[in-house]
């Protein structure tokens, strides 16, 4: 694959803003109300040159109180705008949070499986927690303080050019050299910040496999190792955090620093100028004033390049899986129920990066509610097999057909329609029962539904000892539950679906007698007419396929009933009576 060239700065902050256009009216209100306020900036300072000039004298027409009133009311007026201000923004800022957080999950949910292969999970994860709340403060925050504060400079700079054009013309000539080192300090903040969420997968990442292997890890002693290894993954994450925290402390300083040059020169020629007369108390008062309230806008604008940088390397990490491509999709035609015929043509498939294909040559033709076994050692291509017949992979060369219709021409809705898996690895949600066995195209089932589908999976009994019957929530990944009971909610929800197609990857291999017994009679009601495809290594549990495909290094090498393979004496015989002397009960 070529790699591409990032984007600028600027590419990514004009995308940035399209997820704020929808709100563009809250954002209008906000955006007026600190330009109010940044209008009265210059107020205070205005103010002092006539109160200097003319307020202290016997003969002032001015009133004291109201003198007292125009300040207070100043400062009243900023606050109130302010408010109004920070809350527009915030209000904008959790939006954009909002949408990209659900587009970039709606994108996730998207994704072919071989993206999730290349991406661990942290990654993932960090993106949508972490990464996205750096790219709003980025796209509103940063955007609020560069507009608010560039207009209290513009405001204050006028009002300096009203009094003295020459003293403020000595204060714009430090403005390129701040410009330098703010760009120098950017790109820094910047890398820091691709290494700061990189850090934070990593910890994400940690932290998961801990949480997930807490048993292996108390029982192998492995507490001072996890601690260890988080430790390392901590101070390194608290390294980039340092590093960043320096350039973005640094900037401010130098700012200031460069600033006070102008300071101290500005002063010095006022002085000058107001002991040969040539301005008067107020003015010099005034322009000072004004002068130095240049320092607080000058300050902000200087340290949101910290939090604008830390957005634009989000915004990079974000929009590349954003631009990913989804699932290709190109298939028109829409099986409504297929009878289950499944025809496999010289099919080849090779994972990327791999040195060998997973599958030479596959050729077969399953009947419409025959039971297929495929067999073999690990690594013959059997898992592989059973995940491209609902797309989660696209073959190399060769087809699938479904009812004579070719795979790559289905729709992937209605063909993933036509299927149901039941695996070793059962997946379940932290809902309830009922929740788990209604998923996805089921969720509007009736509870009578669900309560039949529960009983032809030999799961009511269970289900109805736990506290809330159907109602009662199993926990992460159902850890509430046996082994076996996890297994028989999977199948409960294979049967509710009524797919014509049900493919069983390795449904029971790790599970004890009395529970593989239990789950064994739910699967027999499972695959009564459908077509089924079995995967196994306990071969006793396939021995009444109609079919038994022996694979292996992905190349079909037998292909018979139980008895015909053992008959011959091949590849199968010699796996059963592997399987027999090692375990004289498993075998009939």
């Amino acid at each position: 694959m070529l790699a591409t060239a990032s984007p600028s700065s600027k590419e990514l902050y004009f995308r940035l803003l399209t997820y704020v256009r929808p709100y563009w009216r809250i954002l209008v209100a906000g955006l007026i109300a600190t330009s109010f306020a940044a209008a009265t900036e210059p107020l205070f300072p205005a103010l002092l040159k006539p109160l200097l000039d003319n307020g202290f004298a016997t003969n002032s027409s001015q009133s004291p109180l109201l003198v007292a009133g125009m300040i207070v009311g100043i400062f009243v007026l900023r606050g109130v705008l302010g408010f109004l201000a920070s809350y527009a923004m915030s209000w904008v800022q959790n939006r954009v949070i909002t949408d990209i957080r659900q587009q970039l999950f709606s994108r996730l949910m998207r994704l072919p499986a071989s993206y999730f292969d290349r991406n661990p999970s942290s990654t993932l994860i960090s993106k949508v927690t972490y990464d996205v709340t750096n790219i709003a403060s980025a796209s509103t925050t940063v955007g609020t303080v560069l507009i608010r504060d560039s207009l209290t400079l513009v405001g204050l700079l006028a009002w300096l050019f009203f009094l003295n054009w020459q003293l403020t013309t000595i204060t714009l000539l430090v403005a390129p050299v701040i410009s330098l080192f703010t760009q120098a300090f950017g790109k820094r903040l910047r890398a820091m910040s691709r290494a700061s969420q990189k850090g934070m997968a990593v910890m994400t990442e940690t932290l998961q496999e801990a949480i997930a292997c807490h048993k292996v890890i108390k029982v192998f002693s492995g507490e001072a190792q996890e601690e260890n290894r988080f430790l390392h993954v901590n101070n390194a994450l608290r390294g980039f955090g340092m590093r960043q925290s320096i350039a973005a402390a640094a900037t401010t300083p130098a700012v200031h620093l460069i600033a006070s040059f102008a300071v101290a020169i500005v002063v010095y020629i006022a002085l000058i100028q107001s002991q040969d007369g040539q301005t008067t108390v107020g003015s010099f008062v005034s322009f000072i004033t004004a002068m130095l309230m240049l320092l607080a806008p000058l300050k902000h604008i200087a340290s949101v390049n910290a939090p604008l940088q830390s957005g634009l390397a989000a915004a990079e990490s974000i929009f590349r899986t954003l631009d990913e491509a989804p699932e290709e999709d190109s298939g028109t035609i829409v099986l409504e129920r297929a009878s289950g015929h499944i025809q496999l043509e010289n099919l080849h498939f090779r994972y990327p990066q791999a040195e060998r294909n997973a599958l030479d040559g596959i050729s077969l033709n399953i009947e419409p509610g025959q039971t297929v076994a495929l067999v073999g050692t690990s690594g013959g291509g059997k898992t592989t097999l059973a995940n491209l017949i609902p797309r989660f992979y696209n073959p190399t060369t060769g087809r699938i057909l479904i009812d004579g219709h070719d795979t790559q021409q289905v729709s992937l809705a209605s063909l993933r329609a036509q299927i149901a898996i039941v695996s070793q690895e059962v997946v379940l949600f932290n809902d309830t029962v009922a929740a788990n066995i209604a998923y996805g195209t089921a969720k509007e089932a009736s509870r009578e539904a669900i309560e039949a589908a529960a009983s032809a999976a030999h799961a009511l009994d269970f289900i109805r000892a736990q506290p809330d019957g159907f109602d009662t929530f199993i926990g992460e990944n159902g850890s509430r539950l046996s082994g076996g009971q996890r297994q028989r909610i999977a199948i409960a929800r294979a049967i509710l679906k009524n797919a014509p197609i049900l493919i069983l990857d390795e449904a029971t291999s790790s599970l004890d007698n009395e529970s593989e017994r239990q789950v064994q009679e739910a699967l027999e009601a499972l695959i009564q007419g459908r077509t089924t495809l079995v995967i196994a290594h306990r071969l006793s549990t396939v021995e009444r396929a109609d079919r038994i495909v022996v694979l292996q290094h992905g190349k079909v090498v037998e292909t018979g009933t139980h008895h015909e393979l053992l008959a011959h004496d091949g590849v199968y015989a010699q796996l059963y009576k592997l399987q027999f002397a090692e375990h004289p009960g498993s075998a009939t």
